[in-house]
């Protein structure tokens, strides 16, 4: 046997364990915000959208801020705004004047998604 022995061993498979929440993945929850002064704010940055889902009130003015070093677009799948190619630090406003879930996207990286929930 090693030099571990069986209890060395069960230490190290239980450290293990701990180190990796127990062999599960887990998901951190997506944050979702609601601003209070009709201002809410979306960052680019690890080609995600961060929040991924924000909750705002109709009349909120919502600005994307890419902080990645690559290009990103904030593209609605209804077509109800485009921001066009943002390059670094590039920011994009939109106000939403209507209740509605407006799910987007990058167009440059597609599996970059995000949704705005307006009530």
């Amino acid at each position: 046997m090693s030099k571990f022995g069986i209890s060395g061993i069960a230490f190290i498979l239980l450290i293990a364990l701990m180190w990796t929440g127990c062999g599960g993945s887990t998901t951190t929850p997506t944050p979702t915000t609601t601003p209070a002064n009709g201002q809410a704010s979306v960052n680019m940055s690890g080609l995600t959208f961060i929040p991924q889902t924000l909750t705002v009130t109709v009349g909120t003015t919502v600005t994307w801020t890419n902080n990645d070093s690559s290009a990103h677009t904030v593209t609605s799948n209804s077509g109800a705004f485009e921001s066009g190619n943002m390059a670094r630090d590039a920011k994009f406003s939109y106000t939403f004047n209507q209740a509605g879930t407006f799910d987007y996207y990058c167009k440059l990286h597609p599996s970059m998604t995000g949704k705005i929930i307006v009530e």
